[in-house]
């Protein structure tokens, strides 16, 4: 049973990640994979300045926030944790 729950727990927030994903234009979304490929993990040393600034915009576009409390709120079970 606990299996299935994260197997469930997975595909939700594959599927969060895509409606994010699916807020850039297409061009975007490859000049966001690129620059992520470039910087190997480490942006501050393979990115100009220019590209960190240029990364940071994309990412911004992805509502990281919103994606962040979405993908929570499917490991507390699906709540919110908003009061009503």
């Amino acid at each position: 049973m606990v299996f299935w729950l994260r197997v469930l727990m997975v595909a939700q927030v594959a599927l969060l990640a895509r409606r994010h994903l699916q807020l850039l234009e297409s061009d975007e979304r490859s000049r966001l994979a690129g620059l992520v490929a470039k910087s190997k993990g480490r942006p501050r040393r393979n990115l100009s300045a220019n590209e960190r600034e240029e990364m940071l915009r994309l990412v911004k576009k992805l509502e990281p926030g919103e994606f962040g409390r979405g993908a929570f709120s499917q490991f507390r079970g699906g709540a919110t944790g908003r009061r009503k």
